[in-house]
């Protein structure tokens, strides 16, 4: 589980330009640290970007386990990816509203309950 701070961090890295691979139509794969940990042990995000506008963590895996998407996996999280930044602002607010998102914030909530 990555908590709310280290994806805080993890969005701050990419728009700083810090432990992120371009990958094409918005995506990227961004190295994430474990809490308490380093990015060298940590995890790998692929993470839907537009600075100023999103950011959508859309897969997670632990370095250790996988080292890379496979060409399938990249294929289909491109295409996910022009699809997410295709919509607008206000439609994902009502998504986040009706529970198809969740937020940061709403993430927490939910993992307390």
């Amino acid at each position: 589980m990555l908590s709310d701070s280290i994806l805080l961090k993890t969005i701050d890295n990419m728009k700083n330009h810090l432990s992120a691979s371009r990958l094409g139509s918005g995506l990227f794969k961004v190295r994430t640290s474990k809490t308490g940990e380093g990015k060298s042990s940590g995890f790998r995000t692929i993470l839907v970007f537009k600075e100023s506008d999103i950011a959508i963590f859309v897969y997670g895996f632990a370095k250790n386990e996988k080292d890379n998407l496979d060409e399938g996996e990249l294929r289909f999280f491109k295409k996910l990816s022009k699809d997410l930044l295709n919509i607008d602002k206000q439609k994902f607010l009502e998504l986040t509203k009706n529970g198809e998102f969740l937020s940061i914030e709403e993430y927490l909530k939910w993992e307390l309950r």
